[in-house]
Formats: C-alpha cells, structure tokens, sequence
C-alpha cells in the first residue's frame, strides 16, 4: 500500500483506510502510518467493524494450521480440462457461426437477392429482345446448300397472275435487272431487294408490280413450307428464277 496521502499531511479517507488493513495488521507500516490508521479507525465507526471483520477472518484461517499433506488433484483431472476446453471452443464457434449468420441475413443476404433478381431481370429482358429480333428479322437464305441434299430447297418461281403491261419493260434499256424476292412460306413476296440494274422509282414501281402477282414454290425445310430467298432476273419480258 502507498500511504504518500499520509506522508504528505493532508488526511484520507474510508477508501485508503480499508486499503492499509492488511499491512496494518501485518505490521508493515511505519509508526506514523500506523497511527494514522488507528485514529480512523477510532473516529469512523465503519471502518472500524470491517477492520475487526478481516481480522476475525484473518484469525480463522489461521486457526487452520498447515496443510497436513500435498492436495492430489483427481485422477481425470486431465480429461476434466480437456472436455472442458473443447466445450468452451464448441460454444466459441457456435457463437462465431450465429454472428455471422445474423450478420448474413441482415445485411449480405438482402443484397445478394435483390442482385440475383436483377441479373435474373436483365437475363429475361435480354431473352426477350432476342426472341422478338428473331421474329422480326429479315430470314435467313434457304438453299439446298445449307443442309442435307433433300431436305432444304429454295423458293422456285410458278407463275404471275393478272401482271401490268409495262412490267415488259424492265431491263429493256440498260441490261437486265437482278432482284433478290423473300417469299414467305405460302409463296408470296412479302418483300424485295434490287441487287442489279437501276433503281429508280419507274423500275421500282414495275419490279413490285410484277412481284405482287407472282406465285413462287414456298421454300421448305424437312418437307415443311418456310420462308426463303429467290434470285430473279428481269430482261424484257423473260423472267429467270
């Protein structure tokens, strides 16, 4: 116990009287100190009965007397430790495993849902847009060439019906003019390309005059009627598919 409250003059109190028990009774102190201490205790009823208290406990445990042998600790006093430790780390990791999961759901959890069901959105808007361009957009060229002999074959031109007379004229002037005709799947041109020859309005007007009462062989696929391509060559009034 430092007493340097007491070296100094300026009194104490209850708190560092308690404190110099032990040393007061063991006779540790100096005179001054010890007699610092007894005037407290003579002035403070308190700490007067907790100091008579120590010294009543003090004076029992040594009636005791000395430990007559060494303690043996028990036989399983190893495997004692050792369950107790293990349980201890069990309870540690529980309680590690429960602060994360608590932690997961209230803060990892929700954001990782709201993330996926985004990514989900944006998956199922990305495969709609596909599907509607695949509707819309223009088909692909069916020729024999692109599957088996047999089982793919292009549009192939029939007949035209109720034609204007001045389709006579396409490619009389210049050349002949090459068209490409996308033919849906019940032949008919649903619309057209001017690959070669002019491309003003006139010739455009007597190319889908001509197209318009044209009947072509749908194309097919596996036997199935499906839409297709076919090249077309006016010159005059010859028309080579």
């Amino acid at each position: 116990m430092s007493l340097s409250i007491l070296d100094s003059g300026l009194g104490f109190g209850c708190e560092e009287a308690r404190a110099g028990f032990a040393e007061y009774l063991d006779g540790r102190l100096t005179g001054r100190e010890m007699q610092s201490i007894a005037t407290h205790l003579d002035e403070c009823g308190h700490c007067a009965r907790a100091f008579e208290a120590e010294r009543g406990m003090l004076g029992v445990l040594g009636s005791l007397g000395p430990v007559s042998g060494p303690a043996k600790e028990p036989d399983d006093m190893v495997l004692r430790l050792r369950v107790a430790i293990s349980r201890e780390r069990a309870r540690r990791q529980r309680s590690r495993f429960v602060a994360w999961h608590l932690t997961w759901r209230n803060t990892v959890g929700p954001f990782l849902l709201q993330l996926s069901a985004g990514f989900a959105s944006a998956v199922l808007l990305l495969g709609t847009v596909a599907v509607l361009v695949g509707m819309f957009a223009r088909p692909e060229h069916a020729s024999a060439q692109d599957e088996p002999l047999g089982m793919a074959t292009a549009p192939r031109l029939l007949y035209h019906s109720n034609a204007s007379p001045d389709t006579e004229q396409i490619g009389t002037t210049t050349g002949p003019v090459v068209v490409e005709a996308y033919v849906d799947g019940s032949g008919r041109v649903y619309d057209y390309r001017i690959v070669t020859g002019p491309t003003d309005a006139q010739t455009q007007s007597q190319v889908e005059n001509l197209l318009l009462f044209s009947v072509f062989e749908p194309a097919r696929s596996y036997g199935q009627p499906v839409r297709g391509l076919a090249v077309l060559s006016f010159s005059g009034v010859s028309v080579h598919g």
